[in-house]
């Protein structure tokens, strides 16, 4: 049983952590913290080596990593400053290992939740179709969420993609997002998106349900457990009411 869950904070983010932690503690019978950033936390030497190892290469290759000294470098900048790390994909479950292995001894066990609210973007592999996907979370010890994920993992509507092609066309760079917004049918999220923190509400709560029942994502797009594979379905399960389907309501309003 999950006696405690720490949420960690993401000052490169617009995410706010103290108030997804609010609104968790008011959910679930067990106590919420919060604690700086986890990687200045839990900050140990092999740290760079783990996420050279875990990058992504290629979106169809499964190896991962590089053992490269530029690269090892390039990661332990991006450690001390996070707001200038940007565009790599990472493997979460080798992230995740990483960031297990960083957890002190005493709070290793289940009964304590790590949640790392991270500003990397991270994926995972899907034997099906032999291909990288990007994530919102990874569910385990420690819960990721990534907050890129939340922009970058969910599809958006197709005339989005039709825009940017558009606009790279014309002038050799992305739209901005007054842009999108204005010129594009649909809901979707967008990089610094004002509605971050109150999205990512349900997905921590997903860390949290997957360590007390086992039970990884509702199946109902109306729930804020649902694991929504584009933007209009994380738009209607995590952003409009209900909150939660029926069985799921009962656990957690």
């Amino acid at each position: 049983m999950v006696e405690r869950v720490i949420c960690y904070r993401a000052p490169s983010t617009v995410a706010e952590v103290d108030a997804v932690a609010d609104w968790l503690g008011a959910r679930i019978d067990a106590d919420v913290a919060v604690r700086e950033r986890f990687l200045d936390v839990h900050r140990i030497d092999d740290l760079p080596e783990r996420f050279a190892e875990a990058r992504v290469p290629s979106p169809y290759e499964r190896e991962t990593g590089t053992t490269m000294l530029g690269t090892i470098r390039y990661e332990e900048r991006a450690l001390e400053h996070p707001e200038r790390e940007g565009g790599v994909l990472y493997d979460g479950v080798g992230i995740q290992r990483a960031l297990n292995a960083a957890l002190p001894e005493d709070e290793r066990g289940l009964e304590t939740l790590h949640v790392p609210i991270l500003d990397r973007a991270i994926g995972t592999w899907g034997d099906h179709d032999g291909r990288w996907h990007k994530r919102v979370t990874v569910l385990g010890q420690p819960g990721l969420v990534s907050v890129p994920g939340l922009y970058e993992a969910p599809a958006k509507p197709e005339a989005y993609y039709k825009e940017k092609q558009r606009h790279a066309l014309l002038s050799g760079d992305a739209p901005p997002r007054e842009v999108l917004e204005n010129q594009v049918e649909g809901d979707f999220l967008v990089e610094n998106d004002p509605r971050t923190t109150d999205a990512l509400k349900g997905y921590v709560l997903q860390t949290y349900h997957y360590l007390e029942t086992g039970e990884a994502f509702c199946d109902r797009e109306v729930c804020r457990l649902f694991n929504a594979h584009y933007h209009e379905d994380l738009i209607d399960a995590q952003l409009r009411e209900p909150a939660f389907c029926s069985e799921h309501a009962r656990l957690y309003e």
